[in-house]
C-alpha cells in the first residue's frame, strides 16, 4: 500500500504541488529521493524551500511506513522526539509512552488520547524487525 504526500502530517497545498512536479507522489519516492541528508537538501533547494521542511517530511515519511504508526501516529511520535524508524527501534516502551503522555497532556491537556502501552510496544517491535531501519538515517 502506497501513502500518499498529501497523508502525511502537516503537509501545505504549495509543498505537496512542489513535490509532485517532481515527480514525488507517495513517501516510497519522497524516501528513495531523500535517502541522505545531502540529497534532502538538494531537493529543499530545487523546491525553494527550508532544508527543516524536507527533513521533517522525510522523517515523517520514515515513521509512516510502518503500518502499525502509519499517518495516525507519526506526527505524535515525531514530536515526541523520534525522528526515524531506527531511532523508534531503539526506544525503550514504557519511557516512550510516558514521553506521549506528556506532550499530550501540555498540548491538549487530553490523557485519553495517549496510545495504549500495547500499541507503543508494537510500534517500537515493528521498528525492530523492519529490514529498512538501518537505510534511513535522519
Amino acid at each position: 500500500m502506497s501513502i500518499a504526500i498529501s497523508d502525511l502530517p502537516g503537509m501545505q497545498k504549495t509543498d505537496i504541488d512542489r513535490l509532485q512536479n517532481l515527480g514525488i507522489t507517495n513517501i516510497q519516492q519522497l524516501l528513495v529521493m531523500g535517502k541522505n541528508k545531502q540529497d534532502r537538501e538538494l531537493l529543499a533547494q530545487k523546491m525553494g524551500v527550508s532544508p527543516r521542511y524536507v527533513h521533517k517530511w522525510f522523517a515523517l515519511a520514515d515513521l509512516a511506513r510502518l503500518p502499525s504508526v502509519g499517518v495516525e501516529y507519526c506526527g505524535l511520535i515525531l514530536h515526541s522526539g523520534i525522528i526515524s524508524v531506527a531511532q523508534l527501534s531503539q526506544c525503550n516502551a514504557p519511557q516512550l509512552q510516558k514521553q506521549i503522555l506528556r506532550l499530550q497532556v501540555a498540548n491538549l491537556r487530553r490523557r485519553d488520547l495517549c496510545p495504549s502501552f500495547s500499541l507503543v510496544q508494537s510500534w517500537i517491535q515493528e521498528a525492530k524487525q523492519d529490514k529498512d531501519s538501518n537505510r534511513f538515517k535522519a
